[in-house]
């Protein structure tokens, strides 16, 4: 039982002050009076309201100055890897792919869609070229089932290692990242998603897990946490952004500022048209040693058990800090 601390005064101590209130304001803690200067309240209006009484922490424009930039830099990163640390995130398997590249149904409505259009208009140059596109979409379409099926492989594994330990990243948007979010949704494990600002408005995909959904101002930030606990690098077809991380992550890789990690690039054939890695090695500018920076795969089980492997050749822990 516990022992009740006693209330009764000590002769000579006095009360302990409250910690937040005082029984007497200090003088500070009242404005001048409108009976001493009618003018006052009005001045002190302007004051209060002036952004330099802003307190700095609060101040969003100062905030977003050229000179505070270092400031944004900080808190850019350090706001995640809080958060990360918070949620005991110590592995992940990074997903990188076209946000343009729609699950099936979707790709299929669009072609559709377009066809319909175009039988009213069959001289329509833009709608062919749409059509042509959409087709071309609907052929790739079957890399989100590919994507989803893998984040539900990551998914249960890391169920079955422990919270945090392994776990899918994105870049939180729709098409290929929403698929691997999604597979890791479909059987209840976390997944991570970084999302960047960006000039016009956005969302995330809604599969990403609570608090595990970030939004960066800077790319760089956001790449650097791409790869401060990634285990390999999956890329699914895609454009600019996915060539963006793709190259980086070679060139780290190459010149060892990373250790090496498994890159898997899902679809050979596209692929193999988008970057033509021997032909880099005839030309001299690349070693025929940075083919082996990456490897080609199509289906789930051929990422998965990839990661595996390279990890045991390695003589790595997939799992192990």
């Amino acid at each position: 039982m516990t022992e009740k601390k006693s209330t009764t005064a000590v002769p000579g101590i006095p009360t302990p002050p409250h910690p937040h209130f005082r029984r007497q304001p200090l003088p500070e803690c009242q404005p001048k009076a409108a009976s001493e200067d009618l003018s006052a309240p009005e001045r002190i209006r302007i004051l209060t309201e002036s952004p330099g009484y802003r307190q700095a922490d609060q101040d969003i424009d100062y905030l977003n100055l050229d000179e505070t930039r270092g400031v944004r830099l900080q808190i850019d990163y350090q706001k995640p890897e809080f958060l990360l640390e918070q949620h005991n995130i110590s592995h992940t398997i990074v997903v990188f792919g076209s946000t343009r590249i729609t699950e099936p149904a979707t790709a299929r409505q669009r072609v559709r869609a377009l066809k319909e259009e175009l039988a009213a208009s069959p001289d329509d140059p833009e709608l062919v070229r749409h059509l042509r596109v959409a087709e071309r979409i609907l052929a790739k379409s079957h890399y989100y089932e590919v994507a989803r099926a893998f984040g539900q492989r990551v998914g249960k594994a890391g169920k079955t290692l422990g919270d945090g330990e392994l776990v899918i990243m994105t870049g939180g948007g729709p098409g290929i990242m929403e698929a691997a979010n999604r597979g890791a949704f479909d059987v209840q494990g976390k997944s991570i998603g970084l999302n960047i600002t960006l000039p016009h408005e956005q969302y995330p995909n809604p599969y990403i897990t609570p608090n595990l959904c970030f939004r960066f101002h800077y790319f760089a930030l956001r790449k650097l946490h791409f790869l401060l606990r990634t285990r390999a690098l999956v890329v699914f077809p895609g454009g600019y952004g996915t060539l963006d991380e793709l190259f980086e992550t070679l060139t780290l890789a190459q010149t060892r500022k990373i250790q090496p990690i498994p890159v898997i690039l899902v679809g050979e054939q596209y692929w193999r048209r988008v970057f033509d890695v021997d032909f880099l090695v005839d030309e001299g500018v690349i070693d025929e040693e940075d083919r082996d920076l990456f490897w080609y795969a199509e289906t789930a089980d051929d990422i998965w058990n990839g990661i595996i492997q390279w990890h045991q050749s390695n003589g790595s822990d997939l799992f192990a800090d």
